[in-house]
């Protein structure tokens, strides 16, 4: 038994579950390294299974080699069957992923096979996602990786910006920039939003044609053997105005503070403060409407949140972004992003994409 599923025993133990369905597609990779996009995972004390279907057996069965694979159809009857073998009495599940269709279907099949009635069915959100908070040097690697190509494509794509391309032109060459410098694919859609679009923090690229001199945000990210980067920068054609100049140096400086001012230990509310305080003295804080970050991994948005409202605590190890933002209607909007790493004396930048 590998040391993340070591955790995963330990922390059901911790819970008083006997074993947990894993059937969120980055937790069932990141527990067995199944790459597929159909399957579960029982784990429990001296049980490793994975179920998959007939298109993926051999896949299975050559990335998870600690795992017992079973190749199924469809319906519960592998599950029963396990947990009668196990002798699971009380079974975690990934309630933050299993639909309510397919959570009373199995209830139902618990229900009518007759013998299980001793099994229960216990909600148990958030316990693998808590394990990949803190990354190895494995996963750093890769998410350094992810995190050059999409630098090293906002480097490229930039300068080259020129007044009367669409948004969507933008996007496209920024895409493809990142899979030149070595991603896999997009880690999500990528954000151009030029002038007024850019007070929609997650606007998708359309046919305007960028302006000069107006604020263009861009929000982007490249994944490489599973894990993601993303970054955002916002940029101009051109010469800025002096009020893209004022909220720019005001996001800036909100970014710099947090980053150079985070320490481990902290929550993410506190970390949230650090930035949000100087965008709210500056006038602004009606116009930061989102967190200042996320956790970033295998996926682009997780442990831990970097929210107002966030109890989740910051540890050595943990990567997160920050990405403080000022959107004003009718004019545009400003936000920049990096993914950081902190440390035992801080947090460390991964992104070094020009600003």
């Amino acid at each position: 038994m590998n040391r993340r599923m070591e955790q995963m025993v330990a922390q059901l133990s911790q819970r008083g579950l006997d074993g947990m369905l894993i059937s969120a597609p980055e937790n069932r990779r990141y527990l067995s390294g199944f790459t597929g996009s159909a399957g579960y995972l029982l784990i429990a004390s001296g049980h490793a299974v994975l179920v998959t279907d007939s298109r993926y057996t051999e896949q299975a069965t050559n990335q998870a080699p600690e795992y017992r694979v079973l190749q199924v159809r469809s319906g519960w009857d592998w599950l029963l069957g396990l947990l009668k073998d196990s002798g699971i009495k009380r079974l975690g599940f990934e309630s933050q992923n299993m639909t309510v269709a397919a959570y009373h279907s199995l209830l139902e099949a618990i229900k009518e096979d007759g013998s299980l009635g001793h099994v229960s069915l216990m909600a148990a959100s958030g316990i693998a996602e808590e394990q990949r908070t803190i990354k190895d040097s494995e996963e750093l690697a890769q998410l350094q990786k992810a995190i050059d190509a999409s630098d090293a494509a906002m480097e490229a794509v930039c300068p080259a910006i020129q007044e009367g391309m669409t948004e969507r032109e933008v996007a496209w060459r920024m895409e493809v920039a990142m899979r030149d410098f070595g991603a896999d694919t997009t880690s999500f859609d990528t954000i151009v939003a030029g002038g007024p679009n850019g007070a929609m923090a997650h606007h998708r690229p359309s046919d305007r044609s960028i302006q000069r001199g107006e604020p263009i945000v861009i929000d982007m990210g490249a994944k490489v053997g599973g894990y993601c980067s993303d970054i955002t920068r916002t940029v101009v054609v051109g010469e800025p105005d002096d009020t893209f100049r004022k909220i720019y140096d005001i996001v800036l400086g909100a970014q710099l503070t947090a980053i150079h001012t985070v320490r481990a230990g902290m929550t993410g509310e506190e970390c949230d403060g650090l930035a949000r305080s100087v965008i709210v003295e500056a006038g602004y804080g009606d116009n930061f409407g989102h967190s200042l970050g996320h956790g970033v991994g295998l996926a682009v948005h997780e442990y831990p949140r970097v929210s107002p409202k966030s109890n989740d605590p910051l540890n050595p190890n943990t990567v997160f972004t920050v990405e403080p933002g000022i959107y004003v209607t009718g004019w545009g909007g400003v936000r920049i992003e990096d993914i950081v790493i902190l440390g035992d004396d801080g947090a460390k930048p991964l992104s070094k994409a020009a600003k």
